[in-house]
């Protein structure tokens, strides 16, 4: 299977399946000499952790991390580092009855079509538990992010109908509300909301935006390698990702030049934009100021209602999912959006360490 890779310098590799033995991640050109730990990845993997509220799936995993290679004596070594997590609560036998047929809204008819086999229990490959090594990876490439100062927050900008309130923005509430929105009240009717999806056998989706701070102007490429166009690329690739947004995304398209083009100030001898409306990229390239992201979340496609489908030999039927199932993705997907563009990041800070003469003097000339 190709496919499995992301990066051109920090380049990670996934592998593992939801009910198999385990998953895992194997991350090269990640620079020598990072203090890193256990605990410097297992504080991510918490925040993606299954069965932790109501609205979240109740299978239980430990989801603890082991470092394979890599690192010694909690510094990395410059190779490749290797993680693994191991799967304990495995029921295949909840996805028996569906062994032959394709569910609705996930991919077990199309990866079918491509590999002529598919693995029933829970998606295999194309389970979100998959994004378990992402942010396995991802919380390493944040930890090299705050060396340069360069901070991410992501967090549940809407559930359905219910948005937040930006006067009622408070950033410690994303760590505490089960929705992981930094809006207590909103939560609160996110959460009611929730409650009669659930009652009703149906699910939900909603909006999660990432603003990140610190990166400095000059990041990516003008062409097939634009930091907004791998950005893109990395959130696209969480399997429930549908559309994703950077900067006023689809507003501009209803206004003209003039209201929608930031304006260059000079701020204490520094160029900056009075407005950011470009979410902090210009032409494929970090203008310095604040970027922001928002990834568009599907409703978990497993339900318990009866659906329509078919099956392998061609014939109509009508399933019920069982299983252990999310009603909301997105709480769970915040550390993955905030991980994939910490990836992302990292990847286009290191390629942009040759793009100039001076910076590989500073590097290679005494």
């Amino acid at each position: 299977m190709a496919g499995s890779s992301l990066g051109i310098i920090y380049r990670i590799t996934t592998w593992g399946e939801s009910h198999g033995p385990g998953l895992g991640v194997v991350i090269d050109g990640c620079p020598a000499g990072l203090p890193l730990n256990v605990n410097d990845i297992q504080t991510y993997l918490e925040r993606r952790k299954p069965g932790k509220s109501k609205i979240t799936t109740s299978r239980k995993e430990a989801d603890a991390v082991e470092i394979l290679s890599g690192v010694y004596e909690e510094k990395t070594t410059g190779t490749p580092i290797s993680l693994l997590i191991r799967n304990t609560s495995q029921r295949s036998g909840d996805y028996s009855e569906i062994a032959a047929s394709y569910r609705p809204g996930h991919a077990d008819y199309t990866f079918d079509q491509k590999y002529g086999f598919r693995d029933y229990r829970g998606g295999g490959r194309s389970s979100g538990r998959e994004t378990i090594g992402r942010v396995a990876a991802g919380a390493i490439a944040a930890k090299v992010l705050r060396e340069f100062e360069i901070e991410l927050f992501a967090y549940t900008r809407s559930i359905g109908p219910v948005t937040i309130d930006p006067e009622r923005f408070d950033r410690a509430a994303a760590a505490e509300t089960p929705t992981c929105m930094p809006d207590r009240d909103a939560s609160v009717l996110a959460e009611k909301y929730l409650s009669d999806c659930m009652n009703n056998c149906d699910s939900a989706g909603g909006v999660i935006e990432c603003r990140i701070d610190g990166v400095p102007a000059g990041l990516g490429d003008p062409v097939f390698e634009k930091l907004d166009a791998n950005l893109a690329k990395a959130l696209m690739s969480i399997g429930a990702v549908k559309a994703v947004e950077i900067g006023d995304g689809v507003e501009v398209s209803m206004r003209h030049g003039s209201e929608n083009n930031d304006a260059f100030r000079i701020r204490d001898g520094h160029i900056v934009k009075a407005t950011n409306h470009a979410g902090g990229i210009l032409g494929g390239i970090s203008d310095g100021s604040q970027i922001v992201l928002r990834a568009h979340i599907k409703p978990t496609p497993s339900i318990f209602s009866p659906q329509d489908t078919v099956n392998r030999d061609g014939e109509e039927v009508s399933i019920s999912i069982k299983g252990r199932h999310d009603p909301i993705i997105v709480p769970r997907a915040v550390v993955v959006v905030e991980s994939m563009a910490a990836i992302t990041l990292l990847d286009a800070l290191l390629v942009n360490a040759g793009a100039k003469m001076d910076r590989l003097k500073t590097i290679y000339k005494n």
